[in-house]
């Protein structure tokens, strides 16, 4: 299974932008699997955003996006979407969508070991 993410761009200061998430490959699909998104900036450590559960839709989110990016999934078109809104310069990143391939996000933390190539976010000021 590879993860391919997509939807990034440049943004201004409070801008929004709406990232999306596939699995591909022969039967692939993101609907058996809780999906995270993270995100790395140059010289930082990869930080943990938010986490969807595979059943039920429980959603968690890391606190410095709270309020502000929502997960969300959608099984009809096997995706998974990350929506950002009022975007600051911190929100520079490549983001990326994972997977651990269990059906439930770990409720202590962020787990994953699969991932895409990453969408680039860029915000401006």
């Amino acid at each position: 299974v590879q993860l391919v993410e997509s939807g990034g761009g440049v943004a201004q200061t409070g801008g929004s932008l709406r990232l999306s998430c596939v699995a591909s490959g022969p039967g692939a699909s993101l609907d058996f699997y809780a999906v995270t998104w993270f995100r790395q900036a140059p010289g930082k450590e990869a930080e943990g955003l938010a986490c969807i559960d595979r059943e039920g839709g429980a959603t968690f989110y890391g606190d410095s996006v709270k309020g502000r990016f929502t997960i969300s999934r959608d099984t009809a078109v096997n995706k998974v979407f990350l929506q950002l809104e009022s975007l600051n310069i911190d929100d520079t990143a490549m983001y990326y969508c994972a997977t651990d391939f269990g059906r439930k996000c770990d409720r202590t933390g962020w787990s994953y070991d699969t991932w895409g190539q990453g969408t680039q976010v860029t915000v401006n000021s």
